[in-house]
């Protein structure tokens, strides 16, 4: 990947917004890694100079590095602006998109990039958006030798790296997993940033056409290895974790699939079948949760309805969103758990007449999700993107984090920045 005549190794467009601060940190410390020989050149883009001026003075502040501003660069540009794109694109080796629903802002920013020779890297967790962006640019990206790298926070790195993780681990042919995610909250509880709501409220809003968009895609299907994954109940008791879970409703298992669908396609290896869950803790939380799970889902049908779920998010969805997003003591006291249970067939065993003999349960940690483990996510797939270009795919194109970065150093560099196994 070229650097040399590009300014900047990494832009972060969208710094001023509610994530893209949290990136925007996240890049900050990454610049001072005593393990890096020289000083990180980096940027922040976006529509206003005084916003971004403002976070970096706050990132200065956070972290003790009163030099910080003058030390990175400001590129205005705007999403509603194409040229503007482009300049960004031409400064930059990777850029890191945190501008939001990407159904909306995300295709410009790809456009850009690939014409003008820059990765990109987002953190959508929009099925629709990521695997649109697949068909419609795999080609185009792979003729500029450029990686498009989508839902690279924690929708899915954590979910698609961590099957690959079970998977290597695992003495023999791993075929199933399950996973549950378990967030942790401290005394002040939850919140979450209604960015995500928005992108959810959209998504569940247009399901029929991501149906359509896959029929059209007109994909094989990849073959069953051992016995079918039996779906669990929408509600459903896991013993192991001794509490309920639901069907977990982000991208992951998009991702996870489409990961799978690459190893097998291009690198032969055995396909994983994949479910996710998360878990709910006890009956009171489950009905809850079912009384937000209905209100949600018969107000998304209609126009009027998502209105009024975007107005309102912090009603609708029981006090978990907002829109002022969680404070610094929630964020402090939060982390997460998420365990995989796998299955599978010891070395030398047939796979296609018995049943599974192996069964394996591996867990990927890490601090609070969306704005704490989702930047250290994108920033060390950046880093891995710049550093460990040699076990990339050969050329370049639009990938899910497991199919770009199975065989690079990523699972390292999360470990040694919290998100571990």
């Amino acid at each position: 990947m070229a650097t040399e005549q590009r300014p900047f190794h990494l832009v972060v467009f969208g710094a001023s917004g509610f994530t893209g601060q949290f990136v925007t940190e996240e890049v900050a410390r990454e610049q001072v890694d005593p393990e890096r020989s020289s000083r990180l050149p980096w940027a922040v883009a976006g529509r206003s100079r005084e916003k971004l001026q403002r976070v970096l003075e706050k990132a200065a502040l956070k972290l003790g590095r009163p030099t910080l501003s003058s030390e990175v660069g400001i590129i205005i540009c705007d999403i509603a602006n194409p040229a503007s794109l482009d300049e960004m694109a031409k400064q930059a080796t990777v850029v890191l998109n945190c501008v939001g629903p990407y159904r909306f802002y995300g295709e410009p920013v790809i456009k850009a990039c690939i014409e003008n020779g820059a990765s990109c890297i987002d953190i959508s967790g929009e099925p629709q958006f990521l695997e649109l962006m697949q068909l419609k640019y795999h080609e185009k990206a792979a003729d500029k030798g450029v990686y498009i790298i989508g839902s690279s926070g924690f929708d899915s790195i954590p979910a698609d790296l961590g099957v690959i993780y079970t998977r290597n681990k695992m003495n023999g042919t791993l075929t199933a997993v399950e996973s549950f995610l378990t967030i942790h909250s401290g005394p002040e509880g939850l919140s979450i940033h209604d960015g995500t709501w928005k992108s959810a409220i959209y998504g569940f809003g247009d399901q029929s056409n991501l149906r359509k968009l896959r029929n059209a895609s007109n994909l094989k299907p990849v073959p069953l290895i051992g016995p079918k994954l039996k779906r669990r109940w929408p509600i459903s008791y896991c013993r192991e974790l001794k509490g309920y879970s639901i069907p977990f409703m982000g991208s992951d298992v998009s991702v996870v699939k489409r990961t799978q669908r690459y190893l097998y396609e291009n690198l032969e290896e055995s396909p994983v079948q994949y479910a996710a869950y998360v878990t709910v803790g006890g009956i009171t939380s489950v009905i809850k949760l079912m009384f937000a799970g209905l209100f949600f889902l018969f107000f998304v049908r209609f126009g009027i309805g998502r209105q009024l779920l975007i107005k309102f998010p912090w009603f609708f969805s029981f006090g978990y969103f907002s829109k002022q997003g969680p404070t610094q003591k929630q964020i402090d006291a939060a982390s997460f758990t998420l365990t995989f249970f796998g299955q599978g067939y010891s070395q030398g065993l047939g796979t296609d007449k018995n049943k599974p003999n192996i069964k394996i349960c591996t867990q990927v940690k890490g601090p609070e999700a969306g704005y704490v483990a989702t930047p250290i996510a994108m920033v060390q797939a950046a880093m891995t993107l710049l550093n460990d270009a040699s076990d990339l795919p050969k050329a370049g194109g639009v990938f899910t984090p497991g199919a770009a970065f199975s065989k690079t150093k990523l699972i390292d560099r999360l470990n040694k920045h919290g998100v571990h196994e």
